[in-house]
C-alpha cells in the first residue's frame, strides 16, 4: 500500500477485497448465467484493484487548487433551464454555483468558475467529488449486481455491511466474528447491536424516536402493552444558550421539525393533550440537565429519551462538552432514560468514523448517514439496541433503503477512512488550530473559533461583517456560507473541508480568508 508525499494512504482494492469472495464468485456465476458472459472474464474483472488516491490524483488536485476562482470553461446554463420549485427553494437558488462537473476538491459551476468546496457540499461529500475508489460501484454494477431490492430480500452487501457497522461500533475488527456474534447477542440498552437501513437522515432519527415512543404508544393494534403507557413522554433535546428550542436539528419529519420549535401551535396542542412534550436543554449547563430530571422523572411525566448531536452544526457549530455529555448519559442510565447520537453531521469526520467513541459515551441509539455513502446515494442508517427492537416490520422502512450499490458505497468510503486516520486527524487539528489562530488576530471582528478540526467555523460579532467576509471567500472560489436561516443564530461562517483535504489546502484557505479580512478592513 503506497502513501501519497502527503502521507494519504492510496489504498489499493477490488471489489472481492472490499466484500468478500464467495459472494462474488456466486453474483459472477449469476452474471454469466444471465448474459452468457464469460464467468472467468467477469471474475478477473472483480479482482482488478482499483487505486483509492493515487499520486497522479493528488498532483492533479494541486494543479487545480492554483485556479480556484477562474473562469475554466465558458458558462453555459446560467441563465437558460429555470425549474419549476417552490418560493423558497427558487429564493435560496444560487444556479451560478450549481455543479457541471467535479473532482475531487472542487467542482465547476454553471458560470464556468472554479471552486473549491470547502463545505463538502452541504456535509455529505467527505471524499470530494467522483473519488476514484468508486470506481467499484461500476464494476459492480457490470457484474450485474442490482441496486433495487426490497426490504425482505436484503442483499448479502447490504447485511455484510450491517454487520461491520456494529463492528465499528463497539470497536471490533471486522474479521472478529465471535466478537460480533457476542455483541449481536446483547440485551444491554449501551450496546449498538441493530441497524435499519433508511435514506436520509431525517428518517434515521424519526426511525429512533418511534422506538422511544413505542415505550409510551403502541405502534398498532395488538402490539404489546408499552413499559410507561399512560404516562407523558418528554424529550430532552439541545436548546439555545436562551433556553429556546431551536438550536437543535435531527430532520425534517414533524415531530422532529416540532422539537426544534417549528409548527409551534401544533406542539402546544400536543403538550396541552399530555401526548408529548419537549424540553430544551441550554448548550453544556449541567443545571438545566439537573432540573429536568427532577421535574420530569415523577407523576405523569417520564423522559422519554435524550437526542443530541456533538457538533450542533446548526448552531454556530457549537461543541458540547465530554462532562456535560457524560453527566447527561449517567443521569439517563439512572433513570432508564435512552439515549440518541445524531452524528448525521460529525460521522466521517471523527478519526474512528464516530465522534460519540472519542468521547467514551455508550448511546442507545446512533444515526448516521451523509458521509458514509460519499454523495453517491441517499442512504443514512439507524443503529440501536436490541433492548429497543420494539417495532413491527412496517414501522421504520423505506422501499428502497436495502440498495446494495449504496451499501458498497459505505464499505469503500470507511475502508479508505479506516486506513487513513492518522492523517486525517493531523490535518483536521491542523485546520481547528489555523482557525484559532485566525480569531485571535482578528478579534475585532471574530469573536471565537467554534466547532470540531474539518468542522471548523468562526463567530463574527456582528452577522454584516460576517456576511461580507462570506461574500469576499465566495468570489474568490471558496464555498462557504453564513448561517442565517434561524433569527437566534449567531452569526457564524461554517467550513467542513474533505477529507482528502492535507496541510497545503488548508494553508491555500487560510491564506483566502486573510485577504478577505483585509479588504474588510480596508
Amino acid at each position: 500500500m503506497a502513501k501519497t508525499s502527503v502521507g494519504f494512504e492510496n489504498v489499493r482494492r477490488s471489489l472481492t477485497e472490499i466484500t468478500l469472495d464467495d459472494p462474488i464468485e456466486s453474483a459472477c456465476h449469476a452474471r454469466a448465467c444471465l448474459t452468457g458472459e464469460d464467468f472467468s472474464a467477469l471474475l478477473g474483472q472483480a479482482s482488478d484493484p482499483v487505486d483509492f488516491y493515487s499520486e497522479d490524483f493528488r498532483k492533479r488536485q494541486w494543479e487545480l487548487l492554483t485556479k480556484v476562482g477562474e473562469e475554466v470553461i465558458s458558462p453555459s446554463l446560467e441563465a437558460g433551464v429555470k425549474g419549476a420549485s417552490s418560493k423558497s427553494f427558487n429564493a435560496a437558488t444560487k444556479t451560478r454555483m450549481s455543479p457541471m462537473s467535479g473532482s475531487g476538491l472542487f467542482r465547476i459551476g454553471e458560470d464556468g468558475r472554479l471552486r473549491l468546496i470547502t463545505k463538502s457540499e452541504h456535509y455529505h461529500a467527505p471524499l470530494g467529488h467522483s473519488f476514484p475508489g468508486y470506481e467499484l460501484i461500476e464494476q459492480a454494477r457490470q457484474l450485474g449486481i442490482t441496486n433495487a431490492t426490497h426490504n425482505n430480500t436484503r442483499g448479502w452487501i447490504t447485511r455484510l455491511l450491517e454487520e461491520r457497522l456494529v463492528c465499528d461500533a463497539n470497536g471490533l475488527d471486522w474479521e472478529d466474528s465471535e466478537g460480533l456474534e457476542k455483541v449481536i447477542g446483547s440485551e444491554d440498552p449501551n450496546v449498538l447491536n441493530r441497524v435499519l437501513n433508511l435514506e436520509t437522515g431525517s428518517l434515521a432519527a424519526e426511525a429512533a424516536l418511534k422506538m422511544i415512543l413505542a415505550r409510551f404508544y403502541r405502534p398498532q393494534e395488538g402490539s404489546e402493552a408499552p413499559k410507561y403507557e399512560g404516562r407523558t413522554p418528554v424529550l430532552l433535546v439541545m436548546g439555545n444558550d436562551e433556553g429556546g428550542p431551536h438550536a437543535n436539528y435531527h430532520g425534517t419529519t414533524l415531530l422532529t421539525q416540532a422539537m426544534r420549535g417549528m409548527w409551534p401551535e401544533f406542539a402546544s396542542s400536543m403538550e396541552e393533550g399530555n401526548l408529548l412534550k419537549v424540553h430544551p436543554l441550554r448548550p453544556n449547563n449541567k443545571e438545566d440537565l439537573e432540573l429536568a430530571f427532577k421535574e420530569f422523572e415523577q407523576g405523569d411525566f417520564k423522559i422519554a429519551g435524550f437526542f443530541h448531536e456533538i457538533v450542533m452544526m446548526n448552531y454556530g457549530a457549537r461543541v458540547l462538552t465530554p462532562e456535560f455529555l457524560h453527566r447527561a448519559y449517567d443521569l439517563c442510565r439512572e433513570h432508564d432514560v435512552p439515549t440518541v447520537v445524531d452524528e448525521i453531521q460529525s460521522c466521517m469526520w471523527a478519526p474512528g468514523l464516530f465522534l460519540f467513541e472519542e468521547y467514551g459515551l455508550k448511546p442507545s441509539f446512533l444515526a448516521l448517514g451523509k458521509g458514509f455513502s460519499g454523495g453517491e446515494y441517499p442512504a443514512s442508517r439507524i443503529l440501536f439496541s436490541a433492548a429497543f427492537d420494539n417495532l413491527p416490520q412496517f414501522g421504520a422502512l423505506v422501499t428502497n433503503g436495502q440498495e446494495e450499490l449504496a451499501s458498497l458505497t459505505y464499505l469503500i468510503t470507511m475502508t479508505w477512512a479506516k486506513e487513513n486516520t492518522e492523517v486525517t486527524g493531523r490535518v483536521g487539528e491542523y485546520y481547528e488550530n489555523r482557525f484559532k489562530e485566525f480569531a485571535e488576530k482578528h478579534s475585532g471582528a471574530i469573536q471565537s473559533a467554534e466547532g470540531y478540526r474539518h468542522m471548523s467555523a468562526l463567530r463574527f460579532h456582528k452577522l454584516a461583517t460576517a456576511k461580507s467576509f462570506v461574500g469576499r471567500l465566495n468570489d474568490s472560489g471558496l464555498d462557504m456560507s453564513v448561517q442565517t436561516y434561524k433569527a437566534d443564530a449567531p452569526p457564524v461562517v461554517l467550513t467542513k473541508i474533505p477529507l482528502i483535504a492535507d496541510e497545503k489546502v488548508v494553508d491555500f484557505i487560510l491564506e483566502k480568508m486573510e485577504q478577505a479580512i483585509q479588504t474588510l478592513a480596508g
